[in-house]
């Protein structure tokens, strides 16, 4: 039987926040950020949280 893992709830909820913030941060119109410090450091985590979201799911087959 083959162990099924879930995502991560913590790091989906991370994503979910920190993604919403960036949104709302962005100026569509002038394709800038409103506060570039924290917007930077929204992006480092939202990108780290997708990395590890992903990281769990996707791994090479085992060779028999």
């Amino acid at each position: 039987m083959k162990n099924k893992k879930g995502i991560n709830f913590f790091f989906l909820i991370i994503a979910i926040i920190t993604g919403s913030k960036l949104f709302q941060h962005f100026d569509f119109q002038n394709l800038k950020f409103k506060n570039l410090g924290i917007d930077i450091l929204y992006l480092v985590v939202f990108v780290g949280s997708l990395i590890f979201l992903v990281k769990d799911n996707v791994k090479p087959p085992k060779k028999p």
